[in-house]
């Protein structure tokens, strides 16, 4: 199953939309978490919202998950040893205040087992791939704290 969250704060109508529209072509049955979206999707089982349990038996359940670049998500992804592919969100489309999401997709690129698609147009072709990795933990690894103050530092700003 793919796992889609994007958080509980601002739709991302583009996200869901884009999913919805692969999911016939996919071979994976797709859940969909999608917080205040408007955009009801037709093609993929979702909810606005799930409890914490239900979400991390979800979460436990996926082969891939997809998501904003929330930190949370990457964490967990990192946890519970999931491929991830983060699609930030984008200022100019109303997602979000500003592009920090960006930054982060930025310092996620390269991490093993995050797939980053800056342009929705990517997403095809990462869901399509059959060698996405678990994300790994990387927490003990010395770059984590150069991450983590980096992403700190432009939160602050």
């Amino acid at each position: 199953m793919i796992f889609l969250t994007i958080g509980t704060q601002l739709p991302f109508n583009r996200l869901v939309r884009a999913l919805d529209d692969l999911a016939p072509r996919l071979p994976l049955d797709i859940f969909a978490q999608i917080g205040q979206s408007d955009y009801a999707p037709a093609n993929i089982k979702w909810s606005a919202f799930l409890a914490p349990a239900e979400f991390d038996t979800k979460f436990r359940a996926a082969s891939v998950i997809i998501s904003h670049a929330g930190i949370g998500t990457v964490l967990s992804a990192q946890k519970h040893r999931k491929p991830l592919i983060v699609v930030p969100r984008l200022a100019r489309f109303g997602e979000h205040r500003n592009d920090h999401q960006m930054a982060t997709a930025r310092q996620l690129e390269g991490k093993k087992g995050v797939y980053v698609a800056n342009d929705i147009d990517e997403l095809p072709a990462l869901l399509n791939r059959d060698d996405l990795e678990a994300a790994g933990n990387e927490m003990e690894l010395p770059g984590r704290e150069h991450f983590v103050s980096n992403i700190r530092s432009y939160l602050m700003s």
